[in-house]
């Protein structure tokens, strides 16, 4: 039997229904029927103003962004799909400091829907640095869909390991 590591923790119920899909081979077809498209949000710039967005309309009075950007190494490293980090310096006597996001390259051929859950979850984060309840109210109020969503990127994730790419360049 097939170890889902991106569903662990849900309704065996469910993973099996998930199971029943990949041992059909039709896993990648229920994706594209609900998620037809991949964004075409490929550089930083517009990766940068895309969260830019979300944070202007949701969370105005929140400390600046100074940085978002695509890494291909946070999937492997840290098992991560995204992170947020904050950074303070003393420069003379006053303290700067510094909020970055980094988003995994694999959402760079995903659709739209899941990138905006990713910078939703990481802009969360310059309100709720933990994964409570509050933190979850907050990723809900940005983005309604965020737990079906989250669920949908776990199923697209599964289906990159099984067989690769599944929108083109």
């Amino acid at each position: 039997m097939q170890q889902l590591k991106y569903l662990q923790g849900y309704p065996v119920s469910l993973t099996d229904q998930v199971r029943t899909l990949i041992d059909n081979q039709k896993l990648e077809a229920f994706l594209l029927k609900k998620y037809p498209r991949c964004h075409d949000i490929k550089t930083e710039k517009a990766l940068y103003d895309f969260v830019q967005d979300i944070k202007n309309q949701y969370l105005k009075k929140s400390p600046p962004i100074s940085k978002v950007l695509y890494d291909g190494k946070i999937h492997v490293i840290n098992h991560a799909l995204g992170l947020h980090s904050f950074v303070s310096r003393v420069q003379g006597n006053k303290l700067k400091a510094k909020h970055e996001i980094r988003i995994s390259s694999v959402f760079k051929q995903a659709p739209l829907p899941f990138l905006r859950m990713i910078a939703v979850h990481e802009l969360a984060h310059l309100r709720e640095k933990e994964h409570n309840k509050a933190f979850y109210q907050l990723c809900c109020h940005m983005e309604p869909d965020y737990h079906q969503l989250e669920f949908d990127m776990r199923l697209f994730l599964t289906q990159l390991e099984l067989a690769g790419q599944i929108y083109s360049k």
